[in-house]
């Protein structure tokens, strides 16, 4: 019996199952090819600030569906952010269009986009750039 005992304590146990996520790749982002990532339909969700996309994912409370920040899924957040507004107003409506150049925000909301800014670089991931469709970068639709 002595010996089923050591046995137990002693046996080796398997190693632990790690549960990798595929890699991120850098990539570079239109309007429309961002879109998609707003936690909709198993998707992650990223959304761009000041030209970074950020896989927000983590956060999937906040930034996806049904969360309060939820419009910002899939878009360039930037001036909603800069202007501490939710609003769907505050999103460029035409995607195909130039990206939001931040024309008419004044100091303290290029200080409050910073601080914004600041806080995403600290707690999520930088998976690629966001650049109008048309320019020299932009992935072919």
């Amino acid at each position: 019996m002595a010996e089923i005992l050591v046995y137990f304590r002693l046996r080796p146990t398997p190693p632990p199952v790690i549960h990798r996520s595929p890699p991120i790749v850098f990539r570079t982002f239109t309007p429309p090819v961002l879109k998609p990532y707003n936690g909709e339909n198993e998707m992650p969700v990223y959304l761009a600030v000041r030209g970074k996309v950020f896989d927000v994912s983590n956060g999937r409370n906040f930034y996806g569906p049904g969360g309060p920040y939820e419009n910002f899924a899939g878009r360039d957040a930037t001036r909603g952010l800069a202007c501490g507004s939710f609003d769907e107003d505050m999103l460029t409506k035409d995607l195909h269009g130039p990206l939001d150049d931040l024309n008419g925000l004044g100091d303290d909301e290029m200080q409050a986009l910073r601080d914004w800014e600041e806080r995403f670089n600290e707690k999520y991931l930088v998976v690629g750039k966001l650049v109008a469709v048309g320019d020299p970068e932009a992935p072919k639709e």
